[in-house]
């Protein structure tokens, strides 16, 4: 089961935390994987040397001429795992004009550039796999995460609407959305004991999740065993959208 042996996949956002998992699992099941960052060549490369069958690929993904580079250089994919986002923890009125264009820019227009750049060869071949990562955010309404959980919310509302045209040529197109997962981007907040206790408590599975625990549903929706569902929504945040 879940073999992606002869597979291509690009995982966006891959050289830590969900979307480093995600693209090494990807790669254990036979995939071979290109490795997405935005900051820099030298970290993607250092997160490609740990996932066999993987290369870097850097683009920053607010920037329509990146995503054409990065389109020249991989080809076109089997896989499509649009993992990157950019996050900005403001009270609502709070955001700058530059916040709210990058949050919007990363999390929503390049999903709707990427799958429109990537979807028209795997509708060729009649055979394709595009995983969106939401948030539980799209449902909970975090007084510093508005924005953010409105760009995820729409990020969904984009699936939904994509997916039943690309289903006719056996392309599914599907969200998973995480909840409180220990990443980088949270090592911060959740090493203040209090804050952790504080999050434990809304979560009613009652801890924090990791990276594992996301990466084995993405690889199920990117199988062959899952071409039956597209348009649909993994949640996997212990409850805590409850």
């Amino acid at each position: 089961m879940f073999d992606l042996n002869g597979k291509t996949a690009l995982v966006t956002g891959a050289t830590q935390g969900i979307g480093f998992e995600i693209a090494k699992v990807l790669s254990e099941h036979g995939a071979f994987v290109y490795i997405n960052g935005a900051s820099s060549e030298e970290k993607c490369k250092k997160a490609s040397e740990q996932i066999k069958n993987s290369a870097p690929v850097r683009a920053d993904l607010c920037k329509m001429s990146d995503i054409d580079a990065m389109y020249e250089k991989t080809g076109d994919v089997d896989i499509l795992v649009l993992n990157a986002s950019i996050q900005y923890k403001r009270k609502w009125n709070e955001f700058t004009e530059e916040e709210f264009d990058a949050q919007f820019n990363c999390n929503i227009k390049s999903t709707y550039y990427l799958i429109k750049k990537y979807s028209p060869k795997m509708m060729e071949k009649k055979n394709g796999r595009i995983v969106t990562i939401g948030s539980v955010n799209q449902y909970n309404n975090h007084p510093e995460l508005s924005l953010y959980g409105v760009t995820k919310a729409a990020q969904m509302k984009l699936v939904e609407n994509i997916a039943p045209s690309l289903a006719p040529y056996g392309v599914t197109v599907n969200n998973v959305a995480p909840g409180a997962i220990n990443t980088p981007r949270n090592t911060t907040a959740l090493s203040d004991g209090d804050f952790l206790k504080k999050v434990e408590a809304s979560i009613p599975c009652g801890y924090v999740g990791t990276p594992s625990d996301i990466a084995p549903a993405v690889l199920y929706l990117c199988s062959d065993e899952a071409r039956y569902i597209t348009g649909s929504e993994i949640i996997i945040d212990g409850g805590m959208h409850l």
